[in-house]
């Protein structure tokens, strides 16, 4: 009689750095749609920081998920779940400044705001999320 064991499936090897820096790009290209059309829905109740808070908190949630599948090849664990808050919290951060920034300073209309302060905080988030995920 034969036995068949099965075999764990190995995981896929890690990328490149630059590799990595691709797929987070293109991660982030996804977070960002998903988090804006949030943000858009919610803002129509909401008032635009707690728009955004949400929105952020949600689209994050997912980010996550699709950066320890397809940026970093690596299984999701409840203690990299817990700490990739973390990366974000810094994008967080620049980003609120940045959205007060332009809504309530400059005066330039809340619909783009998001859009337009997360540019600043994608390289310290990169590298922050990649420390977790390791």
């Amino acid at each position: 009689m034969h036995v068949t064991v099965p075999c764990q499936a190995r995981p896929a090897p890690a990328r490149p750095v630059s590799g990595q820096i691709l797929v987070f790009c293109l991660v982030g290209a996804v977070n960002t749609v998903t988090y804006y059309g949030l943000y858009l829905l919610f803002l129509m109740r909401l008032p635009y920081l707690a728009a955004h808070a949400i929105a952020f908190a949600l689209s994050m949630t997912g980010s996550f998920f699709l950066n320890a599948r397809f940026t970093y090849r690596t299984r999701p664990t409840w203690r990299k779940f817990l700490l990739f808050p973390l990366s974000n919290a810094t994008n967080f951060l620049i980003t609120t400044a940045g959205v007060y920034l332009i809504v309530d300073v400059l005066h330039a209309g809340d619909r783009l705001a998001p859009l337009l302060a997360s540019g600043a905080a994608i390289p310290v988030t990169f590298l922050v999320s990649r420390t977790i995920m390791r």
